[in-house]
């Protein structure tokens, strides 16, 4: 029963990411936050649980790309899908096919994830913005559209905005930017750093803006590592 684990926590995290489609189309909002949540946490510890218990396969990997297809690549596009449809230009758009392009997102997603499957450097850091961090940036475009955050609801509600995500959040997907993984290298500051200074950030933002900084969260990642490969040049 120990080897199933890992695969386990892998089918938990698909199930969590299909209820979370679900909530979001239904206009549940915070329910789908609270799906994906659980679909993160799976998607964490079905690897962690794999090195554990020696258990890794094959199998185990190719089933992990699949989960993370439904719940970090097609939820991010249908979460564009419907920002785009209640945006300002949303009675000028009417029924046209333009809002599915928010979609392109989730093709993105798809080719980073059988990248990720081929591509030998990504065992410690990430190469290109993974597709769980991708994902959480639009469900928190959502929860802060849903409470109406003040100076930021407007934004959120832009249609160009919005079109301008596509291109830019389908380049970071693919992109060759070095990115920082969560896996801390001990517990002293020495290569740590930069996770320090983001945990930092995190606790003050998600303390000033609970639920509705997660979107806010990861632009401070991209940043943090734009900075970070800049600064080693």
């Amino acid at each position: 029963m120990v080897k199933h684990i890992p695969n386990a926590l892998t089918l938990l995290n698909v199930f969590c990411g299909s209820c979370a489609l679900v909530s979001i189309q239904n206009g549940r909002y915070t329910e789908g936050y609270s799906f994906l949540l659980v679909s993160l946490i799976a998607d964490f510890f079905d690897g962690f649980a794999a090195r554990l218990l020696n258990v890794k396969s094959d199998m185990g990997k190719e089933l992990d790309s699949l989960a993370d297809m439904v719940s970090f690549g097609v939820v991010p596009g249908l979460i564009l899908y419907k920002l785009i449809k209640t945006s300002s230009l949303a009675a000028q758009l009417g029924d046209s096919y333009w809002p599915l392009a928010a979609f392109i997102v989730t093709a993105f997603s798809c080719y980073r994830l059988a990248k990720f499957n081929l591509d030998t450097r990504q065992t410690t850091d990430f190469i290109g913005l993974a597709t769980p961090a991708n994902t959480l940036f639009f469900i928190g475009l959502l929860l802060i559209k849903q409470q109406n955050l003040e100076g930021f609801d407007a934004l959120i509600s832009n249609t160009t905005f919005l079109y301008a995500l596509i291109p830019l959040s389908s380049y970071l997907l693919v992109s060759e930017i070095p990115m920082f993984s969560f896996k801390f290298k001990g517990f002293g500051w020495a290569g740590n750093e930069i996770r320090f200074i983001f945990a930092a950030i995190a606790g003050v933002l998600l303390f000033w803006l609970h639920e509705s900084a997660v979107a806010l969260l990861v632009v401070v990642y991209i940043l943090l590592n734009i900075v970070s490969n800049l600064l080693k040049r």
